[in-house]
């Protein structure tokens, strides 16, 4: 990978593995060619239909990890690879597979989807991180998403930049712990926000940021000012998310409350701004010199469209292949690094 985060450990899931999730041909194609007695050795290339910022490559990595587990000797499959992380340009070869057709055919849907959509992710979140720089980006978009995508979703927020991700498992795949502090609901039960800050310091791990939600009940600065009184120097921020039937988060909402803590006596408490962020609106708040400290983002990141990904035999028995309008033979291209395709422990 191209940072310093650790590997991440994806589990193939059983119904990849056993080809409930593939287009339905691939399975038809294996059936034909089985009965025909062809398994030619394929050399098969993935590359993309745009540019952005790759992802997927190491969930994929894992799938072709266990779908080669049993296959080695003469024929022992070859994977080069992009990693998770690097930039990639317009039909660049971000995958390369040399095996056995009958060893990885039937799972082209499943590495075409993973990258198509963990690239779409990281790619969107790249661009915002970009609009926000130098100030952070939490990824939020878990609540947008299938919750048997979200983990990948989140993970795929941290590869593109972000600096942290709302739930556990999103961010135990990027190596990190989960961000977040208080939803609405825990204010709206306590009836104070002041009540459910002193309620989530007495319960909740020190080592958890006391960012405490100000727009539930009052005025936003009056709530900042409350909660940094009550909680003094282990208030870490307040997180801005006002609905847009209140006019949403402003500048110059931003700028109150930053002036108004800084006159109490409270110049170290962040403000994290939240709710429908995106590039346009961080451009707004840049523009107005709003002193932000981090953004909250959701939506942006998990509605990306996919960027898609098209697997091409490119090679049958070392003879040079292609369907009409593209050029037979390997393509090449010196950033592919050879995998080492042992099982991860």
């Amino acid at each position: 990978m191209t940072s310093e985060r650790p590997a991440p450990h994806f589990q193939p899931a059983a119904d990849v593995l056993s080809g409930e999730t593939a287009d339905v041909y691939f399975e038809r194609a294996r059936t034909i060619l089985a009965a025909e007695h062809l398994d030619p050795v394929v050399t098969m290339e993935i590359f993309s239909r745009g540019s952005g910022v790759l992802c997927g490559a190491e969930e994929a990595i894992a799938y072709l990890r266990e779908i080669f587990s049993e296959v080695n000797g003469e024929n022992a499959p070859v994977v080069e690879s992009l990693h998770d992380g690097d930039r990639f340009a317009l039909k660049e070869v971000v995958m390369r597979i040399e095996a056995r057709y009958s060893a990885f055919g039937l799972y082209e849907t499943a590495i075409l989807g993973i990258l198509a959509s963990g690239s779409g992710w990281a790619s969107a979140a790249r661009r915002i991180v970009d609009a926000a720089a130098p100030i952070p980006v939490i990824g939020f978009g878990a609540r947008h998403v299938h919750p048997s995508v979200a983990d990948q979703m989140d993970y795929a927020s941290v590869v593109g930049g972000c600096i942290g991700a709302s739930t556990p498992a999103g961010a135990r795949l990027a190596g990190l712990a989960p961000t977040g502090t208080m939803p609405h609901a825990l204010v709206l039960i306590f009836g104070d926000t002041v009540r459910a800050a002193e309620a989530f310091d007495r319960h909740i791990s020190p080592d958890v940021p006391r960012i405490i939600l100000v727009d539930t009940f009052k005025d936003e600065a009056e709530e900042s000012l409350r909660v940094a009184a009550a909680l003094g120097d282990r208030l870490w921020g307040v997180r801005l998310d006002t609905p847009s039937e209140r006019g949403r988060v402003t500048p110059e909402l931003v700028r109150e409350v930053r002036a108004r803590l800084d006159l109490a006596g409270h110049p170290n408490v962040k403000i994290v701004v939240s709710g429908g962020i995106d590039v346009e609106r961080i451009g707004v708040f840049r523009d107005a010199g709003a002193p932000v400290d981090s953004f909250a983002v959701g939506s942006y990141i998990s509605k990306a469209s996919p960027i898609d990904f098209t697997g091409d035999l490119k090679e049958i028995d070392g003879l040079p292949v292609a369907k009409r309008g593209r050029i037979p033979g390997r393509t090449e291209n010196a950033r592919l690094e050879r995998i080492d395709l042992a099982r991860q422990p």
